[in-house]
């Protein structure tokens, strides 16, 4: 399932840390805007890394569900669509 990422976080230091785990669980994209594909392991463990990055009274973390319907309506100006890397293991 591909999930959408967004957040606002005002303080450097945890934007900082939040990106750096964002980064294992998908591609960065935006400013602010990750692109995961992930199993729901893979997304408990997301939110859970999310809530102890967090100040959840300053900070705003938005994950959206996009099912297979919505992808295929989903328009990409300038870049490519959000794809699932391929993972070879040897």
């Amino acid at each position: 399932m591909l999930y959408l990422v967004a957040y606002d976080i005002p303080n450097d230091r945890r934007r900082t840390r939040l990106h750096k785990a964002l980064c294992g669980f998908g591609k960065w994209t935006q400013f602010s805007l990750f692109e995961c594909f992930l199993n729901d392991k893979e997304l408990i463990l997301m939110r859970s890394r999310i809530d102890e990055l967090i100040n959840a009274e300053e900070d705003n973390v938005r994950i959206y569900q996009l099912c297979q319907a919505c992808q295929k309506k989903t328009e990409t100006i300038g870049s490519k669509p959000p794809a699932e890397d391929m993972v070879y293991l040897l």
